[in-house]
């Protein structure tokens, strides 16, 4: 069963609590069984336990994961300029607006690990571990140095 077409909703990771709560009382609305006409007694008991499971973000996210491990589910196309491509295009004006002192002594700073790793233990399995580790402690860092991408 797929939650969010029993409420009517796209199965989008954009949803808020606000847009679930409304689809739900719209369509409880509806199809109540305590209605004058009777309402649709099946279609209300869908639409509450569709509710049960993405009234809280945790939840939506939860559908969304079972929905894309199902085989005939394909997952929205990403948002059209957030491509890898763009991003790397953007990173140096994002690195020219950010603080470039800064991450240019991070940059520093970790290519003088990864030198030193080099001349000091050259050919032992504990070489590309420091080196991987300066890379690595760049590429998490460096974040904090750069300006946000348009947009935000």
């Amino acid at each position: 069963m797929n939650p969010f077409a029993a409420l009517g909703l796209p199965a989008a990771p954009g949803l808020t609590d606000e847009e679930v709560r409304a689809a739900w009382r719209a369509l409880a609305a509806r199809t109540h069984p305590d209605r004058d006409d009777g309402g649709n007694p099946a279609a209300y008991t869908a639409a509450a336990a569709a509710y049960a499971q993405l009234r809280t973000p945790w939840g939506r996210s939860e559908a969304l994961a079972d929905l894309a491990a199902a085989a005939d589910y394909a997952p929205p196309a990403a948002a059209p300029g957030r491509t890898t491509l763009r991003r790397l295009a953007i990173l140096p004006a994002r690195a020219r607006h950010g603080r470039p002192l800064r991450l240019a002594a991070r940059t520093i700073i970790a290519a003088a690990v990864a030198l030193l790793a080099a001349a000091v233990i050259p050919g032992t399995p504990a070489e590309p571990a420091i080196i991987a580790g300066a890379a690595l402690w760049l590429a998490f860092t460096a974040g904090s140095d750069l300006a946000p991408p348009p947009g935000r």
